[in-house]
């Protein structure tokens, strides 16, 4: 286990890439374990993609992206700007409100982070806000993907807890929607303080004529998490069918219902599409060895132990685990979290009562903030390095929006009904 750590830490600090972290601490470990075959880190390495369920992944990757070239970004980004019009902050709400209806269609909160810095950023700048407020709001709103439904996390810890995605998916619902109240509220406060786009008095409000065009307009994007988890609930798809599905539903949507998907467009999502599935299959596949290596030298165990002997609440036993959570997210990738540390947190939440649908919302929003944190967040720069924006100014920014998370956080922690009303209510209790 130490040769394991050392060779993590000390290739982590060095800079390397994070798949190549895992990988080469995780056959160090086996190099310098002579009981273990090496032949075992190999065979881990394979079985890591040999799940079907596993599909979901990719398949849901090129679904986003394809949502993308279709339209429907432009349609829900007219709904968000009609709804917010006489809001404080109207561009920074746009934000939300967009990363709440496009939570069904991206799936990441990177992704979503840096497609609405480059659409909004620019705006922004152009009625008063600064970089670091723009950046903070575009960042942290994405977080609401990961728990709307397909969201990448939500999948990915469905996977390896084997817990029903599509009760991961209903569960996520109503926690994004709180979010998203959450965050708008943050906004309205903020900007109000900073003086942050007064909305006009001669604004017209929204008339239902209005409103009814544009939901109409966007109806198919809005339709599409429903259509995904009625087809799930009702077997007539598995989550993996259901991401072939998504894929062939937004080729039909952006061709003969928009009519503004091209072959150009196509092979361009195609194009992200690939590289984004294999950075994604690139940190499963070698986290085989680690993991292995991990469960060899009963750390979850250990751990348990460890966190057992300061408390055996259940709630503060949860509140714990999501601080080590949010270290961890801070240094390793969000993907890698769930890989890792699903595995070992998942049983002790199981022990002591709490749900395992309950306790994987709270999972991916908080290993899902980590990507939006300092030293390493993956969306953090992203977005930061589309306007040039220096990572201090983000931080400072950022901080109303971080406790206003934390504190959604610790309301889903004692007040767990709101995670499991609407999947209880379309799957029944347990």
């Amino acid at each position: 286990m130490t040769i394991l750590l050392i060779t993590f830490v000390v290739l982590l600090i060095i800079g390397m890439p994070i798949s190549f972290v895992i990988g080469l601490a995780g056959l160090a470990f086996f190099a310098s374990t002579p009981d273990i075959p090496f032949s075992i880190a190999v065979q881990r390495i394979v079985a890591q993609t040999q799940s079907y369920s596993f599909l979901a992944v990719p398949f849901f990757i090129f679904a986003g992206n394809l949502m993308n070239e279709s339209g429907i970004t432009r349609r829900l980004l007219g709904l968000a700007s009609i709804l917010t019009r006489r809001m404080y902050g109207g561009m920074a709400q746009v934000s939300v409100v967009m990363s709440t209806l496009m939570g069904g269609v991206s799936g990441s909160a990177t992704a979503d982070a840096a497609m609405e810095t480059r659409i909004l950023g620019p705006e922004m700048m152009k009625r008063g806000y600064p970089k670091g407020y723009i950046t903070a709001v575009n960042c942290l709103t994405g977080l609401i993907t990961a728990t709307i439904p397909p969201s990448l996390g939500l999948i990915l810890y469905g996977y390896i807890g084997e817990v029903s995605i599509g009760r991961l998916f209903c569960a996520g619902i109503f926690p994004g929607v709180l979010m998203m109240a959450v965050l708008m509220l943050t906004v309205n406060i903020t900007s109000r303080f900073k003086g942050y786009e007064k909305p006009a008095p001669e604004t017209p409000r929204v008339s239902g004529k209005e409103l009814f065009d544009n939901l109409k307009d966007s109806i198919w994007a809005l339709l599409f998490p429903v259509i995904l988890i009625v087809g799930i609930r009702v077997g007539v798809c598995t989550p993996s069918e259901a991401g072939a599905f998504a894929v062939f539903y937004a080729i039909l949507v952006g061709a003969f219902v928009y009519h503004e998907f091209s072959f150009q467009g196509f092979l361009g999502a195609l194009k992200t599409s690939m590289v984004d599935t294999a950075a994604v299959m690139l940190i499963v596949t070698l986290s085989g060895p680690f993991s292995y290596s991990v469960t060899y030298e009963n750390l979850p165990q250990a751990l348990s132990t460890f966190i057992f002997g300061i408390t055996e609440n259940p709630q503060l036993l949860v509140i714990i685990i999501l601080l080590f959570l949010f270290v961890m997210g801070m240094f390793l990738d969000s993907n890698v979290n769930f890989l890792l540390l699903t595995p070992i947190f998942l049983p002790m939440v199981r022990q002591v009562g709490i749900d395992p649908v309950h306790f994987g919302v709270l999972m991916a929003t908080i290993v899902t903030m980590g990507v939006m944190t300092p030293p390493i967040g993956s969306a953090l720069y992203t977005v930061c390095g589309i306007l040039d924006c220096p990572v201090e100014e983000y931080t400072k920014e950022a901080m109303p929006f971080f406790f206003a998370i934390l504190l959604e956080m610790i309301i889903l922690v004692f007040f767990p009904d709101i995670v499991l009303f609407l999947p209880n209510l379309v799957y029944g209790s347990y």
